[in-house]
């Protein structure tokens, strides 16, 4: 692996993705495994400004050895040294950085209600200081190669060069191979997002319409005046632009919770807590998951929707047009984070507060009151397909093409 690259990936999350800002703390979340780049990314913190770099490390191994021993009960207790960590995050505003490098199946094996449970009951005392947040602070999700994912990604290849091959491909996807001048590559990026999200805006769509050859026959109502968003967003506390994903090439917005109708079939597995799901199709009555079936990992996938009871429910939309890098790559990545900006999806869950037009001067319960989401997960899956269609319905009826055969109209 290129050292030079692995810098200027450095200083790519800090100065775009971040955008840390001088005087402003950071929490850097990592695997272990990952120290080297770690420490770079903290180095560029530091170089950037950043008063001070809370470093929080994970090994996934130790995590699963964690479900395999410990009771339900003690991992589901928040210690109060946590819950403390939470209310001076709430208070200091850090920008965070969350380095994704996990085998994406590690907890594989492990019962799905053990892990659901776990989840709602830390969540319970959690939430609400993400809720808190929400908005008010640079976060950013990157990854990074690590063996056990690369061989997933590469099974035919030794751990070596499936690593080697497996950091190449994650840095063509956030435009860092062969583009010296990455920070003009990113500004072009998001203001191409920008421009289609603008686009959807002026339609001002009720409803979107998703039809496929493969099963997807789907409707969702959107939230009157709710904005579509792409790529860049804004901290509304210091007015820091920042990059919350890379890779990314989504637009996307937060519909109507409890407003839709159909089948989606799923064209890409999906993990979740630790497991791989596939091969799986969600129905939807009333604005609710109704059905689900899995070709693996069916039972996790039914504890997932029944986390809580906004768990069921969507809160998100995402368009990815089939031109996207990370689909031309040909590459099944086993990653949300990159398989999500192969190809059009949704996410079951928590909504986005910023899509709302003045959220910044409204409450939680006000926000939710208007049709956003609320829940203690937020999943992606991934819907696109090369025959996608999906047509915007307005208020009059007048139907107008978004997506034709997997791209914009």
């Amino acid at each position: 692996m290129d050292k030079n690259m692995l810098s200027e990936y450095a200083k790519l999350m800090v100065k775009v993705g971040a955008n840390v800002q001088k005087g402003q703390k950071v929490r850097l979340y990592a695997e272990v495994d990952q120290y080297e780049l770690a420490t770079l990314v903290a180095k560029e913190c530091y170089n950037a400004g950043a008063s001070y770099v809370e470093m929080f490390w994970s090994c996934g191994a130790v995590e699963r050895l964690h479900y395999e021993n410990a009771s339900v009960e003690t991992l589901g207790t928040v210690l109060s040294w946590e819950e403390e960590r939470q209310k001076q995050m709430v208070k200091d505003l850090p920008a965070r950085i969350f380095i994704e490098s996990a085998d994406p199946d590690e907890l594989s094996g492990i019962p799905a209600d053990v892990i659901s449970t776990v989840g709602r009951m830390r969540s319970k005392v959690l939430k609400k200081y993400r809720d808190e947040i929400d908005g008010k602070h640079q976060w950013l999700i990157v990854a990074a190669a690590s063996p056990k994912w690369a061989k997933k990604v590469f099974p035919d290849d030794d751990s070596d060069t499936a690593v080697e091959k497996l950091w190449n491909a994650i840095f063509s996807c956030v435009y860092l191979d062969g583009n010296k001048n990455w920070e003009q590559v990113w500004k072009q990026h998001t203001d191409t997002m920008r421009e289609k999200a603008d686009w959807l805006n002026s339609k001002r769509f009720k409803s979107l319409r998703y039809k496929s050859s493969n099963g997807t026959d789907f409707t969702v109502q959107l939230i009157p005046g709710a904005k579509w968003c792409g790529a860049a967003d804004i901290n509304r506390v210091n007015g820091a632009a920042y990059v919350p994903n890379m890779p990314t090439e989504e637009v996307f917005i937060s519909p109507m919770k409890g407003k839709c109708e159909g089948r989606l079939v799923a064209t890409k597995p999906l993990s979740w807590s630790g497991n791989l799901i596939d091969g799986f199709e969600v129905e939807f009555t009333n604005g609710r998951v109704s059905g689900c079936k899995a070709k693996q990992g069916e039972e996790i996938l039914k504890k997932m929707f029944a986390m809580d009871s906004g768990a069921s429910m969507l809160g998100e939309v995402a368009l990815v047009p089939k031109e996207s890098p990370i689909n031309r790559s040909g590459l099944l990545f086993m990653n949300t984070l990159f398989d999500e900006n192969a190809c059009c999806h949704i996410a079951v869950g928590e909504g986005f507060q910023e899509v709302i037009e003045g959220a910044e001067n409204m409450t939680l319960d006000e926000i939710h009151a208007l049709g956003v989401n609320d829940s203690i997960i937020h999943v992606d899956f991934m819907i696109g397909s090369d025959d996608l269609d999906i047509t915007g319905i307005c208020e009059d009826g007048t139907e107008i093409p978004v997506f034709r055969n997997g791209t914009w109209a």
